[in-house]
């Protein structure tokens, strides 16, 4: 029974006692086995967020079974609990749940912190998942999945966070002004030219700082998916349409004949005005 519950606890990124006794054995001295065991430690930790027992259950062993650390948990309650208690590196939360559901989380936690959200659904909706990247999800994943899937979208959104494309690295302004418009990236909202600030939500957030970071040039769909999501669309993925939809309504921008955010036929959408950065 002995080798089979290592092989288990090494597989979760357990550091185990047989790992110990073995690095010993072979004359490792205490500092490798310090910086190894720290190494383990520091595995990346997956907040589960979702009301079926089973799925938490799987996933988590899955996530275990592949390197990473899981913690999960059936409400948004137990989210929040979580949260103040530890740290972590990501959140896979349900849309459907008791009490507040994941697109109410999503925004709350978006308004307090960059970590990272991939979400889950049983409804395969575009609405729904367009909604949910508005609230600030990085991802999006219908249910049923693949759990493998789930692990290389996770490990992805990791590696977009952590080495994020040049044109979407931290800026030194902290205001972008536009056609009498501000764009506060400090504070993520949007000031209309008569000083009306309004909140902006996460997905339509990025792609407008994207706008606003590239003015005057012609930026494809895919082009504007990648630097604002960081994932390739499918040819059926409509949410750049949906949202450049949305900023135009929200700029005022008149969608048959629009003046900032124009549409340039076979190649993609432009900003179409000059760009200013301010600290």
């Amino acid at each position: 029974m002995r080798g089979p519950i290592c092989r288990t606890k090494r597989q979760a990124g357990a550091l185990t006692c047989c790992d110990t006794l073995s690095m010993a054995r072979f004359g490792l001295k205490r500092g490798a086995m310090a910086i190894m065991a720290s190494t383990m430690e520091r595995s990346d930790h997956i907040l589960i967020v979702d009301d079926d027992t089973e799925i938490r259950s799987l996933l988590t062993r899955y996530l275990e079974k592949n390197g990473l650390r899981a913690t999960a948990v059936g409400d948004g309650r137990a989210m929040w609990r979580a949260l103040d208690a530890g740290a972590f590196d990501l959140v896979v939360l349900d849309l459907m749940l008791p009490g507040d559901d994941g697109l109410t989380l999503c925004r709350t936690l978006r308004a307090k912190s960059d970590m990272p959200v991939l979400m889950l659904t049983a409804r395969g909706d575009e609405t729904d998942r367009i909604i949910g990247l508005e609230m600030g999800a990085d991802d999006y994943l219908p249910k049923p999945f693949n759990p493998r899937e789930l692990l290389a979208r996770i490990k992805v959104i990791l590696r977009r966070t952590r080495s994020l494309p040049p044109n979407l690295q931290p800026q030194e302004e902290s205001q972008l002004r536009f056609a009498g418009w501000v764009l506060d990236t400090a504070q993520r909202h949007l000031v209309s030219p008569v000083g009306v600030v309004t909140p902006i939500g996460g997905a339509e957030y990025k792609l407008l700082h994207v706008f606003a970071l590239h003015p005057n040039r012609v930026l494809s769909r895919d082009q504007l998916l990648d630097l604002s999501q960081g994932r390739e669309a499918d040819p059926l993925d409509r949410s750049i349409d949906v949202q450049v939809s949305r900023l135009r309504q929200r700029l005022g921008d008149d969608p048959r004949s629009p003046a900032l955010i124009k549409t340039v036929r076979g190649e993609g959408y432009v900003l179409s005005t000059t760009v200013e950065k301010a600290i």
